[in-house]
């Protein structure tokens, strides 16, 4: 029988749970004890364990808890996403090392350790490089004559100002598209690994569709 303790991780900042709330991890992690544990023995929740701090804070006593229960019954500590255990590479790489300690990811259930690496230090790039998009994207548009702020006096200016913010907001997935650029993984693969991730969409949103990874690669020119 496969035993695992579930983490659940809820942003200090998003406590209304739109940012992928508390019952939406809870689903995906049942989703993936029932799916992913076919034999006849079935999958055993041994202890579930929950906190609201935000991804870039170590300092985790529920985790920490959770991680003991693992080691010392030898459970598979369970995730719904990479993101709900931290949003930082060095700290996904040192629970990867961590003597004792195996970990799933309920949205990667296929993902070895390798992968798992690779999406977080891909992830923490794309986050690395938002300000400075950002800003170089507000630049731009202010060297148009876009008038940032404030009222804008027409509908054109108004228009600018959009498509200035819609690209900084995709320049903020250059780093994680540009790895999907030279492999054969189809725009529905990549709308995946951006959910799996933790990125969210131009527009804000969670969850990716083909037809919006085709725009946001066109965007920013990164056609296979």
């Amino acid at each position: 029988m496969g035993q695992f303790v579930a983490y659940l991780r809820l942003s200090r900042d998003s406590k209304n749970g739109s940012n992928y709330g508390l019952d939406a991890q809870r689903r995906d992690l049942d989703v993936f004890l029932s799916a992913c544990c076919p034999d006849a023995d079935g999958c055993e929740e041994l202890g579930s364990y929950q906190e609201v701090e935000t991804a870039t804070d170590n300092d985790r006593p529920e985790l920490t808890k959770a991680i003991a229960q693992c080691k010392a019954t030898g459970a598979t500590l369970l995730v719904a996403r990479l993101d709900r255990l931290s949003r930082r590479v060095s700290f996904i790489a040192s629970l990867l090392e961590e003597k004792g300690l195996e970990f799933k990811v309920a949205s990667m259930p296929h993902a070895d350790k390798f992968q798992l690496h690779i999406y977080s230090a891909l992830a923490e790039q794309e986050r690395e490089f938002i300000s400075a998009r950002t800003k170089a994207g507000l630049a731009a548009a202010k060297a148009r004559g876009v008038k940032l702020g404030g009222l804008r006096p027409n509908q054109e200016r108004a228009r600018a100002a959009q498509q200035a913010k819609a690209d900084s907001e995709a320049e903020r997935l250059r780093g994680f598209l540009s790895a999907f650029t030279t492999n054969t993984a189809t725009l529905a693969q990549i709308a995946e690994a951006l959910m799996a991730a933790g990125m969210k969409t131009p527009a804000g949103k969670t969850v990716w569709q083909p037809t919006q990874v085709a725009r946001t690669i066109r965007r920013l020119g990164l056609e296979r």
